[in-house]
């Protein structure tokens, strides 16, 4: 559980993204880019272990998540993650991408589902997705799709406390629980 000033570092980084969103020309796509980013970035303990070690300089770290999302990312977005890392929140990305998310949905009066496929999802299928998961839930629906290939194939759809497992490794966890 997070304490309230954690939550609150959370909050603020959040909300300092939100705004530097806003300043670029598709604020929507800065959004899903920032989220991505740290969605990303938080996805592997290993790395996140060696971005928040107080041993390795500020300037190290920027080094680090610049050579991860560089080629992948605007100069904005990799400018944002590195000061979050420098500034000691490694530890607090996937909570930073989830806040991110729900404040850009929350301004658009939608939820936010996060939903991990191991493949990249085209604008279709996620159209298709977002229709199916609004219809399923009876609310607006923003879709975050994060390609996460432990997922193996099928999606994994997260809705505020509700998780929807269609993964693969999912209905073989079923099957073997039923076959004994």
């Amino acid at each position: 559980m997070k304490t309230r000033t954690a939550q609150s570092h959370v909050d603020g980084y959040a909300a300092a993204l939100i705004d530097i969103a806003h300043a670029e020309q598709d604020p929507a796509a800065a959004i899903d880019e920032l989220y991505r980013a740290a969605s990303g970035l938080s996805g592997h303990a290993e790395l996140v272990e060696t971005l928040a070690d107080p041993r390795i300089p500020g300037e190290r770290k920027q080094g680090i998540v610049g050579d991860i999302l560089g080629g992948r990312a605007s100069q904005v977005t990799v400018a944002a993650m590195g000061f979050i890392v420098a500034a000691g929140q490694a530890k607090n990305l996937g909570d930073i991408a989830r806040r991110l998310a729900e404040l850009a949905a929350d301004a658009e009066g939608e939820v936010v589902a996060e939903v991990r496929t191991a493949l990249p999802l085209d604008d279709e299928q996620i159209r298709r997705l977002s229709a199916a998961i609004a219809t399923a839930t009876g609310k607006k629906i923003q879709v975050k799709v994060i390609v996460d290939p432990s997922v193996i194939g099928g999606v994994v759809t997260k809705v505020g406390d509700t998780v929807l497992d269609g993964s693969v490794q999912h209905r073989f966890t079923e099957l073997r629980e039923q076959w004994g």
